[in-house]
């Protein structure tokens, strides 16, 4: 038996039981599924920096819109406020590394 502990993809459970495994899971309460994908978005993050595959950045982009759903946001609202920060704000494109700035007098 290996403990998991963590929050997985929907088909998962069936996955592991077709296999001939058993698997022990429960469905999670609103409070906690948020605080699931917050730990999941860390994992997921973290697997995607040693491993910097495109498999490990669709898992990072997977439960990005499942925090957006649950947040109450949809999968478009999500796309516009990206959209609209890189009008205003600019994206990542130029590969600026900002070294330091003065402060405000």
């Amino acid at each position: 038996m290996v403990d998991q502990n963590k929050l997985v993809r929907d088909k998962i459970p069936d996955i592991i039981e077709n296999s001939g495994r058993k698997a022990k899971y429960h469905i999670l309460t609103e409070a906690e599924y948020l605080t699931a994908l917050d730990e999941k978005l860390f994992e997921e993050v973290n697997e995607y920096q040693a491993d910097k595959s495109l498999e490990e950045m669709a898992d990072v982009l997977e439960v990005l819109y499942a925090i957006c759903i649950a947040r109450g946001y949809s999968i478009e609202e999500l796309e516009e406020k990206r959209v609209e920060k890189l009008i205003h704000r600019g994206g990542f494109h130029k590969k600026l590394f900002l070294e330091y700035c003065e402060e405000e007098r």
